[in-house]
């Protein structure tokens, strides 16, 4: 399953969850996240943000290139995403312009 969002760069500040609100962040049945991509803004490497799967850090990524996140720029997570648990993308380091554009590819 591959989850995504866009969101815009005034919205994306520092501490922002790419991933709140979404209907993939959180499911009743255990699923590997198998890879996490993030792209837009103004250029790439311009936003960071970390990965967390409930309280534990798995990844800190940037953004691979401006438009949107291909199969070939996500990042290997493949940790387990036990029931219940929710997946957080926050942002560490905000886009400058243009909105940020998440995929998350999870194996149910």
């Amino acid at each position: 399953m591959l989850g995504q969002r866009s969101i815009a760069a005034a919205t994306a500040v520092v501490g922002f969850d790419l991933a709140a609100g979404t209907t993939w962040q959180q499911s009743d049945k255990p699923r590997r996240l198998l890879a996490v991509g993030l792209s837009g803004s103004a250029a790439a490497l311009d936003t960071e943000a970390n990965v967390f799967i409930g309280n534990t850090m798995v990844g800190n990524i940037f953004n691979s290139a401006t438009g949107a996140p291909n199969r070939d720029s996500m990042f290997r997570i493949g940790d387990l995403v036990p029931p219940g648990q929710e997946v957080h993308v926050f942002i560490v380091d905000a886009p400058a312009t243009n909105p940020i554009n998440l995929s998350c590819d999870f194996a149910e």
